[in-house]
């Protein structure tokens, strides 16, 4: 056991240079209080984790590394088991906790952790490990604005107490773990652009000669079941087509690390076949950093929240593809991609559309937000419910009824559902004729 004396470890958990640099940036501008020690804990979290870059390995980390006295690796922590498949058993605690303290030297210090997820593992792993530790969590993208996806325990849920994130769709609150009081506060996306500019380092002071290229950015859906590996090559090849019609020759696309090959290939061959130039980015680099080497005339993408960085932080036009159908298909209703979806096809010009799109403001988005949030979790935030049928009341519930199925709004007995008939013998005919119905459909 540490010798040292009773003080204060902050400990940062980040699994992606994304949520390294978010950290820093809070650091930088002030949002934690002065500590003993402040260490970083990085998790690789991808299926094969071997195979991928870990965070502290990756270009430009070393320009966040100062920041922290010390790394540590959660995979070699836990090694050979998986940071995403494991968790401790409830017998086991007490003595994991103790090895912990141990393993990293945290002696009898006061531990305040920072962590991003804390819904699923190893965030929340982390924190039963620590279980005395007060918890801040910052939002890793879009779904901060999203509800929790999961009921935590208030054992672990009652020690939150802030929710830090980037002004990604400002005017808009996030919903993610208001349910235990924790209040959210922005991280000055002053902060955040200029830890950008330190990973992307003096090389990027100078925009690139030439035509401004259009930046396509994979997300590679097919890893997460919500699109098949054709339908996913498919968008690739629908954003090609979309910044071509668009004018632009000079596309330069950034697939997921983990994407097979095949795809950017083909885009170039699809590329080259429409008259126009097409590179593809294999360096493991935040979008950020692209936006201010290649200085982009316009950003592609479905969901990512990359596009709204570009929009927000960077005034760098964005576009989205494939927004509406993956509504459509989303299961369950509460999969925690929805609310990022909804605000991209609510916020992002649809590359293939007209021009009759229009953005809807803040009180609007709000109110669809809240709306689709209830509809996703009504257990976890029933207070959401008046705001969600004041929403499909209103002027905009037509517009926006493709964010919501009827089946989901039937059995919450919202607006926009079927009439359920309130005899309990007519009740259990209308749910088996329902279950006969799925039936027949396959179990759709």
């Amino acid at each position: 056991m540490s010798t040292t004396t009773t003080g204060t470890t902050q400990i940062f958990y980040a699994s992606t240079l994304y949520g390294a640099a978010t950290v820093a940036a809070a650091l930088d501008s002030g949002c934690f209080r002065p500590a003993g020690r402040r260490l970083l804990l990085v998790s690789t979290n991808a299926a094969v984790p071997e195979t991928t870059t870990p965070v502290h390995a990756m270009p430009g980390f070393e320009r966040l590394r100062g920041r922290f006295d010390a790394v540590l690796d959660w995979n070699e922590t836990i090694e050979p088991l998986h940071p995403g498949g494991w968790t401790p058993r409830p017998d086991d605690l007490p003595l994991l906790q103790r090895h912990l303290r141990r393993l990293w030297d945290l002696g009898t210090d006061r531990i305040e952790l920072v962590v991003e997820s804390l819904q699923v593992a190893p965030a929340l792993t982390i924190a039963q490990l620590l279980p005395d530790a007060s918890i801040d969590v910052y939002a890793d993208g879009l779904m901060s604005y999203g509800p929790t996806r999961n009921k935590i325990d208030p054992l672990v849920g009652e020690r939150v107490r802030r929710l830090l994130h980037l002004d990604l769709v400002p005017g808009l609150e996030p919903l993610l773990l208001a349910e235990f009081g924790a209040v959210a506060e922005t991280v000055p996306t002053e902060a955040f652009t200029k830890v950008v500019e330190e990973l992307s380092g003096p090389q990027a002071a100078e925009p690139s000669s030439g035509e401004a290229p259009a930046l396509l950015l994979g997300q590679y859906l097919a890893a997460l079941s919500l699109l098949t590996p054709a339908e996913e090559a498919d968008l690739h090849l629908r954003m090609v087509r979309g910044a071509v019609a668009r004018g632009h020759r000079r596309l330069v696309f950034k697939p997921h690390p983990t994407a097979p090959d095949a795809w950017s290939r083909a885009l170039v061959r699809e590329a080259e076949a429409l008259g126009a130039e097409l590179t593809v980015l294999d360096r493991p680099v935040l979008a950020e950093v692209l936006y201010r080497e290649l200085r982009p005339a316009l950003v592609v993408g479905c969901f990512s929240t990359a596009l709204f960085t570009a929009s927000a932080f960077y005034g760098i036009q964005t576009a989205r593809v494939g927004t509406r159908p993956l509504l459509a298909r989303l299961t369950p209703y509460q999969n925690s991609n929805r609310v990022p979806v909804a605000l991209a096809d609510a916020l992002v010009p649809d590359l293939e559309g007209g021009d009759g799109w229009a953005a809807p403001g803040t009180a609007e988005l709000a109110g669809l937000v809240a709306a689709v949030g209830f509809a996703m979790q009504p257990r976890i935030r029933p207070d959401l419910r008046e705001a969600a049928v004041r929403h499909l009341s209103g002027p905009l519930a037509a517009a926006t009824r493709h964010h919501f199925t009827r089946r989901r709004l039937t059995s919450l007995g919202l607006p926009g559902g079927l009439p359920v008939p309130r005899h309990p013998g007519l009740r259990r005919l209308a749910r088996r004729a329902l279950r006969l119905k799925r039936r027949a459909l396959g179990g759709r």
